[in-house]
């Protein structure tokens, strides 16, 4: 068995390696646990975004407006027990809306 430490990648940063080389044992298993969880996440939420992403694409609508992005989705908002479609879809971090029309136009 070798005396010598690990390694590390390439690929990290040196602040990192620095950082984890001063750390305890048990930090560093606790950054393990910490860093296989965040991967995991990270992972599903692009995995997520990508089915996300492919069933706006096969649901797009055809009367949907020049000012609504292609990846917008219908939704349905009940406002004074009135139900209204609105066009809906993520700019960055704010989700945006607009007004489609009445669910029931007969009401």
């Amino acid at each position: 068995m070798s005396h010598e430490p690990p390694t590390p990648p390439a690929n990290l940063p040196t602040e990192i390696v620095n950082t984890l080389n001063e750390s305890s044992a048990e930090q560093l298993r606790d950054v393990a646990t910490y860093a296989e969880a965040l991967a995991e996440h990270k992972e599903r939420e692009t995995r997520l975004e990508e089915s996300a992403d492919q069933e706006v694409v096969e649901e797009r609508p055809d009367d949907l407006p020049d000012d609504v992005p292609a990846k917008a989705t219908i939704t349905i908002k009940e406002i004074n027990d009135n139900r209204y479609y609105y066009w809906q879809w993520r700019e960055g971090e704010k989700i945006r809306s607009q007004y489609k029309g009445p669910v029931n136009p007969d009401k």
